[in-house]
């Protein structure tokens, strides 16, 4: 972790672009809250396949209008160079200083990747239109892509991205600490250097959790999977126990010399603003 060390930490939210005028009140209300803790900056995802460009760009526009350093998610299987430009050239007009690169999912339906197969294509092609104009920030697996071929071949993958331009790396959320340190320890290992910040998702409804996690190859220990399940529909209960497993995780990660946090809002204040508060860092 020695490597990590050196990089001053950096705090920061995700969230996803609201369908529906409720959804726009309850993320306004999220980032009212979530602004008072300063984080460094925020991301706004974007759906398989550019689902929710229109979406994504938009939400970008109001937080950026609201003080915010809002960082578009952007992921390129199915898009093409031209359509990729397009988007760049945009948020370059909108003074978008921060991207968060991905490959994406291929949509259901869909055959062909588009003229990118690799998040490190992606990188590339945008440090070919726009130099270093933006910040890049890439996705790291601590418990490797569900796709990879083996834990080497994931490493791999993750080194041609770092070494396209990336300036930093968000992980996929994970329980299991020893994933993330040996994971960058391997990272140390191969030569790369660039802060790696553990993504954070808050427990708050099991059953999603679990949901999400099965289909995004994120492991729930089995100690953890079977403690949130004895608690059946106890929503509160299941709430009190993740906000105590998220904030001893977070804690033993700082401690360790985690270059900060990147935590997935779900488009909610309450649970990332219960951890924040437990661990001191207001």
């Amino acid at each position: 972790m020695e490597s990590q060390k050196k990089y001053p930490r950096q705090f920061s939210f995700e969230f996803f672009p609201p369908k529906t005028d409720q959804g726009k009140a309850k993320l306004s209300d999220a980032v009212d809250e979530l602004k008072v803790l300063e984080p460094r900056y925020v991301s706004v995802t974007f759906g398989a396949g550019g689902s929710t460009q229109q979406g994504t760009i938009e939400t970008v526009r109001d937080l950026m209008g609201r003080g915010l350093d809002a960082a578009p998610h952007l992921s390129c299987i199915g898009a093409t160079r031209e359509s990729i430009r397009e988007l760049l050239q945009g948020y370059v007009d909108m003074g978008v200083k921060r991207i968060v690169a991905l490959r994406g999912d291929m949509p259901s339906g869909m055959r062909e990747p588009g003229d990118f197969q690799y998040a490190n294509e992606l990188v590339e092609f945008i440090r070919e239109e726009t130099g270093d104009r933006f910040h890049l920030e890439v996705a790291a697996y601590p418990e490797f892509h569900p796709q990879a071929q083996s834990a080497d071949d994931d490493l791999a993958n993750f080194k041609r991205k770092c070494e396209a331009g990336a300036n930093a790396a968000i992980t996929q959320y994970f329980y299991n600490i020893d994933a993330y340190l040996r994971f960058v320890e391997d990272c140390q290992k191969r030569g790369l250097e660039l802060p790696i910040v553990p993504g954070i998702m808050p427990i708050i409804n099991f059953k999603q959790l679990a949901r999400f996690s099965d289909a995004c190859g994120a492991e729930i220990p089995r100690w953890l999977r079977w403690r949130l399940g004895s608690m059946g529909e106890d929503k509160e209960a299941i709430r009190a126990y993740g906000h105590d497993v998220n904030t001893e995780l977070c804690r033993r990660l700082l401690e360790a010399g985690a270059p900060g946090l990147h935590f997935y809002t779900m488009n909610q204040a309450g649970p990332t603003t219960a951890i924040w508060k437990a661990l001191g860092l207001s």
